[in-house]
């Protein structure tokens, strides 16, 4: 009945950790050699462990990459110009300690996308908050809160993950306010936060695609000279895994 009521108690405080490890050890008897103190740290552990997985699927849950992607599967064998020890270097996360950005760029298929996802999912791993969203359909939100009202909620919200990825940066050229709301959005996260961008176009002609030649340095200033350069290559990689899902 005592334990029933401690179970409770925890789970009213939604200690769910150590309700999990308190029920396992009222099941596994030979636990009674070790001491409270021993006891009562493995039920301490067990609830920060807890915690800490809750967080990560609670960051990975919002951060919505748009691929399950984990960098401990990257390809290094397909022939696309991607540097090993570059990443390696850019798994450490230290680049989002120190507010730097990341730029990757290639044709379509090379594996952009998958490498700014795993990126995200490394980093919400690591405790940082992140945020996948293409520009497309960035600026498409973006001109729904301007006209709900909810645009400085919405810049807010965008400032505050400490890695936010733009993919698809230069599909088309953009429009005046849709320049305006990336400069406004790269200025607020400017020297605070991270900032992941890939783009099937070098970086010498977003200049072009982004348009106001003002706008455009502005831009092209707060993300490009802070940033770590992932340059891709070579054929599309869905080709590749099309062929071998057909051989198999």
């Amino acid at each position: 009945m005592l334990n029933q009521q401690t179970i409770e108690r925890l789970t009213a405080l939604k200690l769910i950790g150590m309700v999990e490890a308190f029920t396992d050890q009222m099941n596994q008897p030979d636990l009674d050699r070790l001491s409270f103190a021993e006891r009562f740290g493995l039920i301490v552990d067990r609830q920060w462990s807890w915690k800490e997985n809750n967080r990560m699927a609670r960051y990975l849950k919002n951060a919505r990459p748009k691929l399950n992607a984990c960098v401990e599967d990257i390809d290094y064998k397909s022939p696309r110009g991607l540097d090993q020890s570059a990443m390696m270097r850019l798994v450490s996360c230290d680049w989002v300690s120190r507010h730097q950005n990341i730029i990757i760029t290639g044709p379509t298929g090379v594996g952009k996308t998958y490498l700014a996802c795993a990126l995200v999912n490394k980093v919400c791993r690591e405790g940082y908050r992140a945020l996948y969203v293409r520009l497309p359909k960035l600026s498409y939100q973006m001109t729904l809160a301007r006209g709900d009202g909810s645009y400085g909620k919405t810049i807010t919200k965008l400032t505050k993950a400490h890695v936010l990825v733009i993919d698809d940066l230069g599909l088309s050229p953009l429009n005046d306010q849709e320049r305006r709301d990336l400069l406004e959005i790269v200025e607020e996260r400017h020297s605070y936060t991270s900032t992941v961008v890939a783009s099937q176009l070098p970086v010498d002609l977003w200049h072009e695609q982004i348009g106001d030649p003002t706008i455009a340095d502005a831009i092209l200033d707060r993300l490009v000279h802070n940033a770590h350069k992932i340059a891709l290559k070579g054929d599309s990689l869905r080709k590749k895994y099309a062929d071998l899902t057909l051989k198999d």
